[in-house]
């Protein structure tokens, strides 16, 4: 297969603004504009406040101080006018009233209009008049012995001087009034401005949210939208589906990774679908090849036969028929070519048996082994009268798999533990079982379906550990054929049978009186592992 070309490598540079520099320029413009506009909007309510605090805390009172003022000196010149045509003193109640309110309404207003030129010369104007009042007329009728006399003779003085009192009075309070209706009408008009800029301020806000909406679906949502449903029609199955790139730079950067990530997928499934072919193309080969062997294994069954047979029944036949002709060394002759007819009949049957394992006896379905077990001993008791072997087992599982080949293999187990018994040694096998977790679980909290481990166990000649992987390789023997017979396919077949039901062989090291074989199998269909023995 070719290796991945390199021009389909993401483009990680381009040109133009990323969507976090568009919102950080966006709003980072928004905010000046509107710190701005809030500078307007906090200098108009300031402006406001302190026309508000002009007109409410400075005119306003002292208009109202100016009019106190003119009511106390009123109340003078009532008093001290009723008391020089009277002579009574309770008219001096109100002349003595009206100067204490006079100097508190003065107070006021040299507080009030303190720092304002015009003011300031009023009430001092005001003030000058009322004191030549006070020093001609009020203060002298008033500690005179006769009022009266001294009231007429200063009356006409009197009432022109209160006159200039009552004019510096009224000049006072129409200065004051223009500065209140001025400090009014200021704050009409700064209530005005006020009012406009916080509404520019609302509209501009409400202008910045539409653009930043607007912005966002343009620049944002609509190229994500547009890249998702790419995204959408090349998850569907369409990989020749080409992603275009648009909106700002970090997205037209995702858009030319993903469409890489495409071209590479792309890529993938091609060289997926061409090992595909191939895999087909060499899966055809096999069939064939096996329909050949499956050809060869019936010629090896019938016609490479059927010579061998003939070869020793023809040679039985010589040294039946020229016995008397024969010297010793022709009969062992004979002999020999028997017993070589026989092995070679033997071992085509041990191979054709060897190769049909996996493709002939399919009928998989849960097979009880103790019956199992049962069958082979009695198949197996010639063997055992002879040798006084003794098979012990106890209550086995039942399995899934073919009953043909397991009984196989526990016939070859058990055959080789009665061949390979120690010499002057009655054989004994043992064969046990116990429940154990799915191999592909072990270490975990799953169970998974269960597996049975089925021991077997002889106290034959045992097997050295450095050749426990050997006596599974096929023809490999560990013995001369005149020490004990056979062909050396025994265990390989029980390892291809095992492993053929999804299980494993293994010879236990850490046994040493004989041999021990531990092979796992897969539990019926219906064993859940919720019961059964732990160890049999």
């Amino acid at each position: 297969m070719s290796s991945r070309p390199d021009d389909h490598r993401p483009v990680r540079e381009r040109p133009g603004w990323t969507t976090s520099r568009w919102l950080a320029t966006g709003t980072t413009a928004a905010l000046m504009v509107l710190l701005i506009l809030g500078s307007f909007g906090a200098w108009a309510l300031v402006h406001a406040t302190a026309v508000n605090q002009r007109l409410v805390d400075r005119w306003s009172p002292a208009l109202i101080s100016s009019v106190r003022m003119e009511a106390a000196l009123v109340n003078q010149e009532t008093g001290i006018r009723g008391y020089g045509l009277t002579g009574d003193e309770e008219f001096l109640a109100p002349y003595r009233t009206g100067l204490t309110q006079q100097e508190t309404a003065a107070a006021d207003l040299r507080e009030l209009t303190a720092g304002d030129g015009r003011a300031t010369a009023d009430l001092r104007q005001v003030l000058a008049t009322a004191e030549a009042w006070h020093g001609s007329v009020a203060r002298p009728v008033a500690a005179a012995p006769d009022p009266t006399a001294l009231a007429q003779e200063r009356a006409e003085n009197g009432w022109a001087q209160f006159d200039a009192v009552r004019t510096a009075l009224r000049d006072q309070q129409a200065h004051i009034a223009a500065e209140r209706d001025g400090a009014r009408t200021d704050l009409t008009h700064v209530r005005t401005v006020r009012n406009t800029i916080f509404v520019i301020i609302a509209a501009v806000v409400l202008a910045l949210m539409a653009l930043a909406f607007a912005g966002l679906r343009l620049g944002v949502q609509r190229p994500l939208d547009r890249l998702r449903a790419d995204v959408r029609e090349v998850a569907s199955g369409n990989y020749t589906h080409t992603l275009v790139p648009t909106g700002p730079a970090d997205i037209r950067i995702l858009a030319s990774d993903v469409d890489a990530m495409r071209r590479r997928l792309a890529e993938d499934l091609a060289l997926k679908d061409q090992a595909r072919d191939v895999l087909d193309a060499q899966t055809m080969e096999l069939r064939r090849s096996n329909e050949e062997l499956e050809q060869f294994a019936y010629v090896a069954s019938h016609d490479l036969q059927e010579p061998l047979r003939k070869v020793a029944s023809f040679c039985q036949l010589l040294e039946r028929r020229y016995a008397e002709q024969l010297d010793d060394r022709a009969r062992q002759y004979i002999s020999f070519a028997v017993d070589g007819a026989n092995r070679m009949q033997n071992l085509i049957n041990d191979l054709l048996t060897f190769s049909r394992v996996g493709r002939l006896h399919t009928d998989e379905r849960d097979v009880d082994l103790t019956g199992v077990v049962r069958r082979t001993v009695g198949d197996l008791d010639v063997a055992v009268q002879q040798t006084g072997a003794t098979v012990t087992y106890g209550e086995l599982p039942t399995v899934h798999g073919q009953p043909t080949q397991l009984g196989l293999v526990l016939q070859n187990l058990i055959s080789n533990a009665i061949k390979f018994r120690a010499p002057g040694t009655t054989p004994a096998i043992h064969i046990a079982a116990r429940r154990i977790p799915h191999p592909a679980h072990q270490g975990s909290e799953e169970g998974g379906h269960p597996f049975w481990e089925i021991s077997v166990t002889d106290n034959g000649i045992g097997i050295a550990p450095e050749y426990v992987e050997r006596v599974f390789v096929i023809f490999q023997r560990l013995h001369t054929r005149e020490s004990y017979e056979g062909n050396g396919i025994g265990l390989a077949l029980c390892k291809k049978i095992v492993e053929h039901h999804g299980g494993s062989i293994t010879v236990d090291t850490t046994h040493t009186a004989g041999t021990r074989f531990v092979l796992t199998l897969p539990g019926a269909s219906h064993d859940d592992g919720s019961a059964g023995p732990a160890d049999t």
